[in-house]
């Protein structure tokens, strides 16, 4: 495999009124300049946590609202792409990406968009090859989709190998061109059930145990989707040098990795 593609066609983001409205979203294209009261559940300071205060407003809270801003929530990908770039990153042994760069429109300041796409390219792992990892959101998708090569799943997961292909979502797969393999003996499942998130993280720490997704496997992978954001923002390749986590000749990066926590956030 030297090639996948990923795409969710949920479209949490700047965007037109019109798509707004088609996609049942609440449009909002700046931060309000007026304030509101919060709910009377709401400690406003305290869900705000390291992010620049701003008054309180509807159009921040609750979810899915707040995933579209830079400060709270960095847009589908951050929400996503820990879903769905799961697969690719775990079944072609993902490393720290060489090179990032996203497309989409241009990059506002405060809101992520609707609708981009990252290309990553990731060196070789071990015996396995080069590969190109695309991440396609909103109304993004890849070039065999819109031509109608691969069957056109709102959401899926595309990997592109020698032989043939292998579509997969979370509840079905499919391995292309079909009449290539008819005979094709499936191995016995390995991989055993997960009793759940909350019953992994609860076993491991009353046994000692590890979770299926620890936080050594869960943080470079979530790392790799914050850089298709940090490309996007700056609106050029980026090369990762993870060791040191700054984007190689790229000083206008650096505010998108790290930023200066509110007064009494710092850890």
């Amino acid at each position: 495999v030297t090639e996948a593609h990923v795409w969710v066609d949920r479209a949490w983001g700047l965007q037109s009124e019109l798509d707004a409205k088609k996609n049942d979203r609440m449009f909002v294209d700046s931060r309000p300049k007026e304030s509101m009261t919060p709910p009377s559940h709401l400690d406003w300071d305290l869900w705000i946590g390291p992010a620049p205060m701003r008054p309180f407003h509807e159009v921040y809270f609750p979810g899915p609202n707040w995933y579209r801003w830079w400060d709270f929530g960095n847009g589908t990908m951050s929400d996503l792409g820990s879903h769905w770039n799961d697969l690719p990153y775990w079944a072609l042994q993902l490393d720290a990406p060489k090179t990032v760069e996203a497309f989409g429109p241009p990059a506002h300041p405060e809101i992520a968009p609707a609708s981009m796409s990252a290309e990553y390219h990731y060196g070789k792992r071990g015996e396995l090859p080069p590969v190109k990892l695309t991440w396609h959101q909103g109304d993004r998708k890849p070039e065999i989709w819109k031509q109608g090569g691969i069957p056109q799943w709102k959401s899926g997961v595309l990997f592109v190998g020698s032989k043939g292909m292998l579509l997969s979502d979370y509840n079905k797969h499919a391995l292309l061109p079909e009449d290539d393999f008819v005979d094709f003996q499936y191995p016995d499942p390995f991989i055993p059930d997960s009793p759940g998130h909350h019953a992994e993280w609860v076993a491991a720490c009353l046994e000692g145990g590890t979770t299926g997704s620890p936080f050594s496997y869960a943080g470079p992978l979530t790392e790799a989707n914050h850089l298709g954001n940090v490309a996007y923002r700056v609106g050029e390749k980026i090369t990762w040098d993870p060791v040191n986590m700054k984007c190689v000749g790229c000083p206008q990066a650096d505010p998108f990795i790290r930023r200066t926590p509110r007064e009494g956030w710092s850890l």
